[in-house]
């Protein structure tokens, strides 16, 4: 498994978030999990209200939850943090953490791209794509998201624990 952080700043459109990093896990799950077995470890870990699909092809995060995707079939090339902020190419077994107010749009993906995404407990998502009106409000709910105490993936070892201060 190999681990990146990315730190995405605020662009005047989208806030982001300076204070906890993206984090992508590649290689996490094997190839031929599939999105029931990638739901139970997230669910062992606390993390829930998962579902399964696609990511949007638009700009848009959510400023009351954090988020984790896994892919569990295909590829897909996203990009986090606005229209300069960075691109991923994930594949089946890559997963990764987008905290609160990190905007992200599925630039492309093959046509049996599928991926499951839960949330910490008691969090629930909104949806916000970056119109005039959303900010402030965006904002102040941004820094009122707690902190998840588990890492979707590995527990209480996880490198979200390693990376998001508690």
């Amino acid at each position: 498994m190999n681990i990146t952080t990315h730190f995405l700043k605020d662009d005047g459109t989208f806030p982001n978030n300076e204070f906890l990093p993206l984090i992508i896990y590649l290689g996490v799950f094997d190839q031929d999990n599939d999105a029931n077995s990638i739901e139970k470890r997230f669910s062992k870990h606390s993390w829930g209200n998962s579902w399964h699909n696609g990511i949007f092809s638009y700009h848009h995060y959510h400023s009351t939850a954090h988020e984790v995707l896994a892919v569990y079939q295909g590829s897909v090339k996203v990009q986090f943090g606005g229209s300069k902020g960075i691109i991923a190419d994930l594949q089946a077994g890559d997963a990764v953490v987008i905290p609160a107010g990190v905007v992200h749009k599925n630039l492309q993906s093959s046509s049996n791209f599928a991926c499951v995404g839960a949330y910490p407990p008691n969090q629930n998502y909104d949806m916000n794509y970056g119109k005039i009106g959303e900010r402030p409000a965006a904002d102040k709910n941004i820094r009122k998201v707690p902190l998840p105490v588990t890492d979707p993936i590995e527990g209480a070892i996880g490198a979200l624990i390693q990376h998001w201060k508690h």
